[in-house]
């Protein structure tokens, strides 16, 4: 294996430092225990916090900011944040509206985040999301694993915690998003965890993995490598089968890489699967294409469809200004 680092051991803080760094009029870090805020602080709004194992960047850490969230515990490469980093986030972010929790349905994250929970005396609340549709149940997750879709989750809600919505409705909205959102990916290599050297599953030159997870976890089935519209023919099939979107709708369209795909790659798959969505009578109204939650160093991409309705679109519209994401301002 063949990468940039000083310290396997290091690499969490010297990748979030540089972070940190980087974008200091977004975000301020602490080390002990790991999280990142916004640089300053909201007032009268519902905080956000989300997170969960690195190596999905710029998931969630590049998320932080105006529109978004409010703070961003990471864990170890492709490892639960502990209940301590969110509890330590919480009492740093909360500004009087409350707490809501935006939580990757994988089992650490969920039960590291129902103790944080537990031990914050604020008011607070968890949305779960959930929109992947390759894999009913895991050794991972109890249900459906929470993938690229939880962008679009964070990015709606957000917005709405921007106009001083109580803690009830940031949920609800959160909630709806999520099951209006599905998502499927596939994955042409293995992504190689630093401390572990090697890859995490074998694949053949000539082979995919179809439905895989964000942490190299099986997908479906692996089968021989076929042209690009097969591909994504199988991915937006199995996401509308799903949704069972009505004729007529409004959809977001979202492709995301895993972080060996060349945009270049991303925007044929966008094409693609635009042409497949329309030829089903839905109209792609917003789109969204690049590196939002990704594997480490995995060649693949996901399939992303958000069915849009009036308050989704306007708060994914709303202005935005992260690290990773910004718009309107």
């Amino acid at each position: 294996m063949k990468i940039f680092v000083n310290d396997v051991e290091n690499l969490l803080v010297e990748s979030l430092s540089g972070f940190a760094a980087a974008h200091g009029d977004l975000v301020s870090l602490n080390l002990d225990p790991h999280f990142l805020t916004r640089a300053h602080k909201a007032k009268n709004k519902v905080a956000l916090i989300s997170g969960g194992g690195s190596g999905h960047e710029p998931l969630h850490t590049g998320f932080i900011g105006h529109g978004m969230l409010d703070a961003a515990c990471p864990g170890h490469v492709f490892t639960s944040p502990t209940p301590d980093q969110m509890m330590a986030a919480a009492e740093a972010v909360e500004c009087g509206k409350g707490v809501l929790f935006i939580v990757k349905n994988y089992a650490g994250d969920v039960m590291n985040f129902e103790m944080a929970a537990e031990m914050i005396s604020c008011e607070h609340a968890t949305v779960l999301t959930s929109d992947d549709v390759a894999v009913e149940n895991s050794t991972y997750t109890t249900g459906r694993r929470g993938v690229a879709g939880t962008v679009i989750v964070e990015k709606v809600v957000g917005s709405l915690a921007e106009t001083g919505a109580d803690l009830a409705h940031c949920k609800a909205l959160g909630e709806r998003v999520n099951q209006r959102t599905a998502s499927m990916g596939v994955a042409l290599s293995s992504c190689t965890v630093p401390a572990a050297g090697r890859p995490t599953f074998d694949i053949g030159d000539n082979e995919l993995e179809m439905g895989v997870g964000i942490h190299g976890e099986p997908g479906r089935r692996r089968e021989a490598m076929r042209p690009a519209d097969d591909i994504v023919n199988d991915l937006v099939t199995a996401i509308l089968h799903d949704l069972k979107p009505v004729e007529g709708s409004e959809v977001l369209l979202m492709i995301n890489g895993f972080g060996a795909t060349p945009l270049m790659q991303l925007y044929m798959l966008y094409h693609s699967a635009s042409k497949l969505l329309a030829a089903h009578g839905l109209t792609v109204a917003r789109s969204l294409v690049g590196n939002y939650t990704t594997a480490l160093d995995m060649a693949g991409a996901s399939v992303t469809v958000c069915v849009l309705d009036d308050e989704i679109k306007q708060h994914w519209d709303s202005p935005v200004q992260t690290a990773a994401l910004r718009w309107g301002r």
